[in-house]
């Protein structure tokens, strides 16, 4: 049976990081907390249920993550990239077991997708849930130098997608959830305004949907008028890919992300192009 180790970045994740190791118990043999500065019981968890717990400053979690690869001496034949509040479910597990034992050499990396909860229920519709390539074979992959949909990028071999999907538990209230997205705008806006924003080569994000999102978004999303784009992007995922049909979930999370969200970015941009302000070191999520 081949190996894996599994990276989880944190800043007080006491709620979030019993689950997330609790799903790792029989997939990952070696878990990797690395953490940037929390003040909570994030750390005595961690060791608590057999995670080793690492600390560095944060500057990104492209940067964070690529840190943990250069120095976390990692030998397992895999690695698992996962959030404190993303949980492997039994079908996740056994269907890249299947793919990491299977012998093939030249899959390299395996792409898979959330079912998001919001408020406790699972969202099926709306706006689109990520695809991330979230496990890969140990030297084949970086995290890309982005501040905003930073994905895997492979150095060799190809990919493979899975059905089964992980578990997103990304919301603890109102009040965070709406904290976490002006901070996600303030680093799209340092995206959007250096030379991160075209993504570089397509075709090194190896999932054809993936590179497809990231082109619409670099491309075509950002050719619609400022402000406009916001509330285009609201009717398209709850009228048109039927957020509304998940109920006032739905509505309250196509609302914040499709438009909120978008929305505080435009408005960020406008300022950062108006008077030159703008936030040049989001830090980390408190």
């Amino acid at each position: 049976m081949t190996t894996l180790t599994a990276v989880i970045l944190t800043l007080n994740e006491e709620e979030n990081l019993p689950d997330c190791l609790a799903s790792l118990k029989d997939f990952a043999q070696r878990v990797v907390v690395v953490d940037s500065g929390s003040t909570d019981a994030t750390r005595e968890i961690a060791l608590s249920m057999g995670a080793e717990f690492l600390e560095h400053p944060f500057e990104n979690n492209a940067r964070q993550f690529n840190w943990a690869l250069d120095n976390a001496d990692i030998r397992t034949d895999w690695v698992l990239r996962i959030d404190a509040d993303e949980r492997m479910t039994p079908a996740v597990i056994r269907e890249c077991r299947s793919i990491m034992d299977g012998g093939d050499a030249e899959i390299c990396g395996i792409i898979m997708q959330a079912t998001f909860y919001m408020m406790g229920k699972p969202l099926n519709h709306g706006m689109r849930k990520k695809r991330k390539l979230m496990i890969f074979r140990r030297g084949a992959a970086r995290i890309e130098n982005r501040y905003m949909d930073e994905h895997t990028v492979l150095s060799r071999g190809r990919s493979v997608s899975i059905r089964a999907r992980f578990d997103h538990m990304d919301f603890k209230s109102i009040d965070h959830f709406v904290q976490k997205l002006n901070w996600y705008a303030s680093r799209e806006v340092l995206d959007v305004l250096g030379d991160n924003f075209s993504g570089g080569d397509q075709h090194a994000l190896q999932d054809a949907s993936i590179a497809r999102t990231r082109k619409l978004k670099s491309g075509l999303y950002y050719r619609f008028p400022m402000f406009l784009r916001a509330w285009l992007l609201f009717l398209y995922c709850y009228i048109f890919r039927l957020g509304f049909l998940d109920g006032k979930e739905g509505l309250i999370y196509n609302f914040l992300y499709a438009y909120m969200y978008r929305f505080v970015v435009d408005a960020k941009l406008y300022e950062a192009r108006k008077t030159g302000h703008y936030n040049r070191a989001p830090g980390a999520l408190k």
